[in-house]
């Protein structure tokens, strides 16, 4: 199982990025795929969900109204779209899989995944 993130990099404030996540050594429709981020000297947070058909989708707070997350089965992949990016958005993002399919009260916890990619920076400048 590999999960590779990409699609991070340098953008001013309120502009927009897309990471993606393209998992392989799994068929992807089945998992639940997460995206977390760790900014410098904080912990891990998690931040979207999507479920496994795709219909159930989870936010954060901090990031509601400004991150869109989607996955593409066929192509084994899974989407952040990210507008509006301020600069406390700088951090470390990570996908990562769970065979858990929580309903969408359940938070976004990191304990509920298995695998995790290598991930990717963001940088927000003001």
């Amino acid at each position: 199982v590999q999960l590779q993130a990409s699609g991070g990099g340098l953008v001013q404030a309120g502009g927009s990025l897309r990471l993606s996540c393209a998992v392989s050594g799994f068929t992807l429709d089945s998992y639940t795929i997460g995206w977390f981020r760790q900014a410098p000297g904080k912990g891990r947070e998690g931040i979207s969900r999507i479920s496994s058909s795709g219909r159930r989708t989870v936010y954060a707070n901090s990031v509601k109204g400004r991150f869109t997350i989607s996955r593409d089965n066929g192509k084994k992949t899974v989407f952040l779209q990210m507008s509006s990016l301020k600069p406390e958005d700088t951090a470390v993002y990570y996908c990562a899989v769970s065979r858990y399919n929580p309903i969408t009260s359940h938070p976004i916890n990191d304990i509920d995944y298995d695998y995790w990619g290598q991930g990717t920076l963001v940088t927000v400048s003001s």
